[in-house]
């Protein structure tokens, strides 16, 4: 019982730490999107590629915005693994996807890539590809120190004050600010069955 209570404390401290002026900035960017008719790409490795595809899901049945994930096609990115490599699979998927500047780059991310400590550069080559492409980047993370939250248009940081928890705080999170943003309604289109 007592790792179960702090586990939820730290969640309830994690969520009043949230910086509701990006997450407000956030919310204005998809709204401004969506009236251009413009599509999110939602992007993360692990645990975040699961996130990924259940938001496309969410932002097209919810909110009627065209979305896409990679990790939705698993025949095309294995193919694209095992052709090009893990750390241009991303990128080069973006590329077939001519994205422009009325699409947005949402990417899941713990970590937000290291060059240094050699993670997600997946992450970190589609990043760049977007920036080189005038997209916006929105980044939900769970570290400062990485490639995203440094490189995003718009990075929400998910605090938390365990070391051993940021993995499942930072994924968990990413799931309640992404049902935030379909549920608001600047974005939200059509109701829930439930």
């Amino acid at each position: 019982m007592f790792f179960s209570k702090n586990f939820l404390k730290e969640i309830a401290i994690t969520c009043s730490k949230i910086d509701l002026i990006i997450l407000e900035k956030i919310i204005k960017l998809i709204s401004s999107i969506k009236k251009k008719n413009g599509r999110i790409f939602f992007l993360g490795v692990g645990g975040s590629a699961g996130n990924s595809s259940h938001a496309v899901n969410d932002f097209r049945k919810l909110a009627n915005i065209e979305c896409y994930s990679p990790t939705d096609n698993v025949s095309e990115l294995t193919a694209r693994i095992n052709d090009e490599g893990w750390e241009y699979a991303y990128s080069d998927w973006l590329k077939i996807s001519n994205i422009t500047r009325n699409d947005v780059i949402f990417f899941f991310s713990v970590g937000g890539g290291n060059f240094k400590k050699n993670v997600s550069i997946n992450l970190i080559n589609a990043a760049k590809f977007a920036i080189k492409k005038k997209c916006k980047i929105v980044s939900i993370v769970g570290k400062k120190d990485g490639y995203l939250y440094k490189n995003s248009s718009l990075s929400l940081f998910i605090p938390s004050l365990k070391k051993d928890l940021v993995t499942p705080i930072s994924e968990s999170f990413q799931s309640i600010i992404w049902h935030l943003l379909v549920s608001h309604p600047k974005i939200k289109k059509n109701k829930f069955k439930w």
